[in-house]
């Protein structure tokens, strides 16, 4: 057992966390034990989720001079061929260490199933395990190259949900006709139901303000009702789509407890390519869904491969990213914004017993900030990260993996 002293929780409240085994068994004033953190009226907050990323494709380090998505997959098909199951899994290692230092506990990767030999699946299955201790971790069945483009593609799809996927993937805005991707939609559901899985698609990326699959999304969750196990990444053609259409649609959306997932710092990157002055900034307007009651939350996408030079794991980045492109600079729009990245994934995973109460397991976050504002500011790593009881990173340096400290290198 051990105590967290002075820790400022979201509310404001000065306490101490008495943690025992793997849960919280005390908030308030705990007794003294062994073990002590000093919080030093610092904030101590629940750990943050990474609902949309590429484990797979992480540090492939690939030159993308277009900077377009298009060209980005056209290498991804070469790089896949040529790397080996155990480079997947060293590269998607150091990202998963990465995100724990930074404070991240849960990872949602998309692995591309129509790489026909499974060894990107095989090696993110390897990291799932090798990472049990240290991060919880879902896979999606990933169809990169569209679920009716090739033959066997969906034959494929089935295939991952029997070998280890968590989720059904999608991607209908990649399909060759705008009735194939309506048939992949409905094709994702019938595999969901078969298997009780999850729906977590890419869902009209493009800046393409014809690409309506969204609303073809939230028609087959309720008509499947499938509520609350459906997530939309991306919808970057959101943001290209006239108001009056958005004012229609995000009601079915919320209604159908689809959680939209913006990538925000590869979205900007990504879109918006083939325009001149001014650019779209590609992301799904976050204040317009929220407002429509839509479950938001935030993912870091992509670490140095085809698709973005840059990134540390680092969920502080994307959500500072997202507040800026959205303009949600009120007070209370930035204090609510760490919603985006904590308890709004903790929705989409549906994570029960997440946050900092009596009872719930021990995951928390103890920082050197000041308030959430300091947070996002500086965007520092926490001091120290614990999982289910047990301090697992500290520093934004060093992680506990296999029972032994790493200093980590990105």
């Amino acid at each position: 057992m051990f105590t967290i002293r002075n820790a400022k929780l979201l509310d404001g409240r000065i306490v101490d966390v008495g943690i025992e085994g793997e849960k919280i068994v005390c908030l308030g004033e705990c007794e003294d034990n062994d073990e002590l953190i000093d919080a030093e009226n610092k904030l101590v907050i629940p750990p943050y989720f990474n609902m949309h990323f590429h484990l797979d494709s992480a540090f492939t380090k690939a030159v993308n001079k277009s900077g377009t998505l298009w060209e980005g997959i056209r290498i991804w098909q070469d790089i896949r061929n040529k790397i080996s199951e155990d480079e997947v899994v060293r590269n998607a290692l150091t990202a998963v260490k990465l995100f724990v230092a930074y404070g991240t506990l849960w990872i949602r990767s998309h692995v591309d199933i129509t790489e026909r030999s499974f060894k990107l699946l095989r090696a993110i299955n390897r990291v799932k395990d090798e990472s049990r201790d240290i991060a919880d971790i879902q896979i999606t069945a990933f169809p990169q190259d569209g679920i009716f483009t090739e033959k066997g593609n969906d034959e494929l799809l089935r295939k991952a949900l029997e070998n280890g996927a968590d989720n059904v993937g999608l991607i209908p805005h990649n399909e060759i006709t705008r009735e194939d991707g309506f048939k992949s939609i409905k094709y994702a559901f019938e595999l969901a139901k078969e298997y009780n899985k999850d729906v977590d698609g890419h869902i009209d990326e493009t800046d393409d303000p014809n690409s309506r699959y969204l609303e073809v999304l939230a028609k087959e969750t309720i008509n499947n009702e499938w509520y609350g196990r459906v997530t939309a990444g991306h919808v970057t053609a959101m943001h290209s789509w006239d108001s009056a259409y958005r004012f229609r649609i995000l009601p079915y959306v919320a209604r159908a407890g689809i959680t939209v997932v913006p990538n925000p710092l590869i979205n900007v990157v990504l879109q918006g390519r083939f325009d001149g002055y001014p650019k779209r900034r590609g992301m799904a307007p976050i204040k317009e869904m929220l407002y429509a009651n839509v479950n938001v939350t935030l993912g870091h996408d992509c670490i140095m491969d085809p698709w973005y030079p840059l990134g540390i794991g680092n969920m502080l980045q994307v959500l500072f990213m997202a507040i800026h492109l959205d303009q949600m600079m009120g007070i209370n729009e930035l204090v609510s914004s760490i919603n985006l990245i904590t308890f709004n994934g903790a929705k989409a995973w549906r994570v029960k017993n997440y946050g900092i109460e009596v009872g719930n397991e021990a995951n928390l976050l103890v920082t050197d900030a000041d308030d959430v504002i300091d947070l996002i500011r500086f965007m520092w790593p926490p001091r120290f990260v614990i999982r289910k009881g047990k301090v697992i990173a500290k520093e934004g340096k060093y992680v506990l993996f296999k029972g032994k400290w790493e200093r980590i290198k990105g």
